[in-house]
């Protein structure tokens, strides 16, 4: 390849390239918790704050070489697929009652 041909070479795939990618997830995650007011964004950005928490503990042990926080990562995504099912099943019910999503309306947490 000639120097102009406009192809770029990259480099190996570091443990901060993944950190790096961890904390943009986590804070566009932080960003929907804190600035959307719809409940099932709320819950989304709250799925992508745990999936970058998840993402920097296993590029961590990767790069360590130790396979036991993977088994950590199984158990925090079994955990949030269950937060997920409990707060869509909660989220449903408030919603035939209220019939609105908007996080506003539930300030109080009063029916």
């Amino acid at each position: 390849m000639s120097p102009g041909s406009g192809l770029m070479m990259l480099g190996e795939i570091t443990l901060g390239h993944y950190l790096a990618l961890s904390g943009l997830l986590f804070l566009v995650g932080l960003a929907g918790v804190l600035l959307r007011r719809s409940l099932l964004i709320v819950m989304m950005s709250l799925e992508l704050l745990l999936n970058a928490a998840n993402l920097a503990l296993v590029a961590a042990a990767r790069f360590k070489g130790i396979p036991d926080p993977q088994v950590a990562v199984f158990f925090v995504i079994t955990v949030a697929a269950a937060e997920v099912a409990v707060g869509l099943a909660i989220l449903v019910a408030i919603f035939r009652l209220k019939k609105t999503t908007s996080a506003e309306d539930f300030a109080a947490l009063k029916f």
